[in-house]
């Protein structure tokens, strides 16, 4: 009889963060900045790049299109998790938590991949400046972006599949902030050692193929600034690059340990502590780093947004 009950499960139910009592409505009320934040951050980042002619380069090409996704990527999670901690019903559908699955994973995978055409630009910008504009060009750059797009749509169908045709049987409540492979997995009444390893394959391409070549790229250009014989050469090469290595080290060190592992969860509070980490904090820090470290940024925001500073554009180039 429990072969059938998964057929008539209709929904879960998001336990979120438990047991934090009067400090409920402070977390809402953190959990909300935040997002308004990264949504307005990331979307003045995003139109400012497009609309000023000056940072229509393909560094910035890149930025405008990682903020785009980090408007997404929050979209996925954050409303619902600030809906379960003022609601008493903390339900969402049984196909709205595969929605949510796969469409967290697809933009979490397109991330991956933006992140690696960003890192294979700063090396060709640094290592090859002779050969760049000729091979980084504005074709290149949106077959690059979209390339990234359609392959991270892609990846998570097949887990997503394996996950609908798993069994459940009663028992559905997620202990977790929002609906994500390993909670689901820990639901079903059923040997999930197949998932497990699926998900392990495809995340451990994803990830560590990226992330690999990343830091190799990294690699390259520490190696070619180092040559640079003026300190302050240096010093403007390695800026460019800082802002950029400091989200892919927060990113990819949450979701290795998050995703590259043969086991369904370690701790559920440190899967919580994650998944704010990579789902909440890295797409808020993005607007600050790209921003606040950026002076080129911060003078096309004043000429947008003040229409101020027409003067120096021209010293851009």
């Amino acid at each position: 009889m429990e072969q059938h009950n998964h057929s008539r499960l209709v929904e879960f139910v998001l336990l979120g963060f438990p047991n934090v009592g009067q400090i409920r409505v402070w977390l809402f009320v953190v959990l909300l900045l935040a997002y308004l934040f990264t949504i307005c951050g990331n979307l003045l980042i995003f139109l400012v790049i497009r609309l000023d002619a000056a940072l229509h380069t393909p560094m910035y090409h890149f930025i405008s299109v990682l903020s785009f996704l980090e408007v997404w990527y929050t979209a996925t999670t954050i409303p619902k998790m600030l809906a379960n901690l003022v609601s008493e019903k903390k339900t969402i559908s049984f196909a709205g938590c595969l929605l949510q699955t796969y469409f967290f994973h697809s933009l979490g995978a397109s991330e991956c991949y933006l992140l690696t055409a960003m890192a294979y630009d700063r090396y060709l910008a640094i290592c090859r400046p002779l050969h760049y504009p000729a091979i980084m060009t504005p074709t290149l750059c949106a077959k690059m972006a979209a390339c990234c797009w359609t392959c991270g749509f892609l990846c998570p169908i097949s887990e997503v599949i394996l996950v609908s045709q798993l069994p459940f049987c009663g028992y559905n409540k997620i202990q977790h902030i929002f609906c994500d492979f390993p909670p689901l997995l820990s639901l079903a009444c059923k040997d999930t050692s197949v998932n497990v390893v699926v998900d392990f394959s495809i995340n451990s391409f994803i990830i560590l193929i990226t992330f690999l070549f990343i830091m190799t790229s990294y690699g390259r250009i520490v190696e070619a600034v180092l040559k640079i014989k003026t300190a302050a050469g240096r010093k403007k090469a390695f800026s460019t690059c800082a802002s950029h290595l400091i989200v892919v080290l927060i990113f990819f060190g949450c979701i290795i340990f998050m995703y590259v592992r043969l086991k369904k969860s370690y701790s559920l509070t440190l899967d919580r502590t994650l998944a704010v980490v990579y789902s909440v904090l890295t797409p808020l820090v993005n607007p600050i780093i790209y921003s606040l470290r950026n002076k080129e940024l911060i003078r096309a925001i004043k000429r947008t947004v003040f229409h101020k500073g027409g003067k120096t554009s021209p010293t851009h180039h």
